[in-house]
């Protein structure tokens, strides 16, 4: 099966990317095969609409899951609309992102893991004005969610190391 990781970079020693839209760039993987093809995600300094462009990409490259750390809820209706799943990993390698999903051990995303546009103005460079308030407020809200994700996966992982 044909996997697209989210990555910083395109090796598969590459830290997974914690944003879908924005990531530097997307490795797909052969899961049978593990032949990797990596490429620049065109979307990642887009003014607007690099999740969906990324989300398009991924489809039209025929990927069957997605490994990431969030997505937006447009990605991620582009996903859910042709069938491709979303799993979540947070911290670290493209490698260890799919060892991890090989074995099951991916949770699966039920829906967007993030409000949309919160990597809006990612990569570029802004002077904070009152137009860009909201986008700090949505950045701030991204942050929470991370750390009850990252809470809810340490306590995850406490409960397993237990057994």
């Amino acid at each position: 099966m044909r996997i697209v990781i989210t990555a910083s970079g395109p090796s598969p020693d590459a830290d997974v990317h914690p944003n879908f839209g924005r990531c530097p760039a997307y490795v797909f993987v052969d899961t049978e095969t593990l032949e990797v093809e990596a490429m620049e995600n065109p979307g990642f300094t887009a003014a607007s609409g690099a999740g969906i462009q990324g989300a398009q990409l991924v489809v039209q490259k025929g990927a069957r899951a997605v490994i990431t750390g969030n997505v937006g809820p447009n990605a991620f209706r582009v996903l859910e609309a042709a069938g491709v799943p979303v799993y979540h990993f947070a911290g670290g390698t493209v490698r260890e992102a799919l060892e991890a999903f090989r074995e099951g051990r991916l949770p699966l995303a039920g829906g967007a893991t993030t409000p949309a546009h919160t990597g809006a103005g990612l990569g570029r460079s802004e002077t904070p004005t009152p137009a860009t308030c909201d986008e700090l407020a949505r950045l701030r809200e991204a942050v929470e969610m991370l750390q009850q994700q990252m809470r809810e996966v340490m306590e995850r992982l406490r409960r397993l190391e237990a057994k």
